[in-house]
């Protein structure tokens, strides 16, 4: 056999086995996963969920944004994206940072609806009336409150 043979099979072998270590190792409990949801067994239905620090300045974009959102989504996410409980979850969180859920993640969500993964609140439906433009002006407002409350 020649030597490329060898090595390609090598690979396989080796990236074999390093899949099958990381999908049999356990993580222990409360490390690996950085946005668990808060408890909010001691909020009222509706409350907040989240504390929201305000920008003292929004951009063109992100007031468009904040319009948008105002008519939009507070009724469900709350006001200024601080959740509702017991019927959505805050957007000013970690769960949603730009490294975990991008700006065309909101657009897909209001497009197509989202089955729920990080919180228990049920699956999001379609958001009707809102265009790909309304959802990214939406982002660029969520993004400055995120930015505000230390969430990069």
């Amino acid at each position: 056999m020649n030597k490329t043979f060898l090595a390609i099979i090598a690979f396989f072998v080796l990236g074999g086995g390093v899949v099958y270590w990381n999908m049999t190792q356990q993580t222990p409990q409360g490390i690996g996963h950085s946005m668990v949801p808060p408890d909010t067994s001691d909020l009222g239905q509706g409350a907040p969920i989240v504390e929201v620090s305000l920008p003292t300045q929004l951009t063109t974009d992100a007031q468009m944004g904040k319009r948008a959102y105002e008519a939009k989504c507070a009724e469900c996410h709350g006001t200024n994206a601080a959740g509702k409980n017991g019927v959505a979850p805050p957007l000013v969180h970690k769960t949603y940072e730009p490294n975990h859920h991008s700006d065309k993640a909101f657009v897909l969500a209001a497009k197509n609806g989202v089955r729920a993964h990080h919180w228990r609140f049920g699956d999001m439906p379609p958001v009707k009336g809102v265009t790909d433009g309304d959802v990214k002006l939406i982002a660029r407002y969520i993004r400055a409150l995120q930015k505000e409350n230390g969430i990069f």
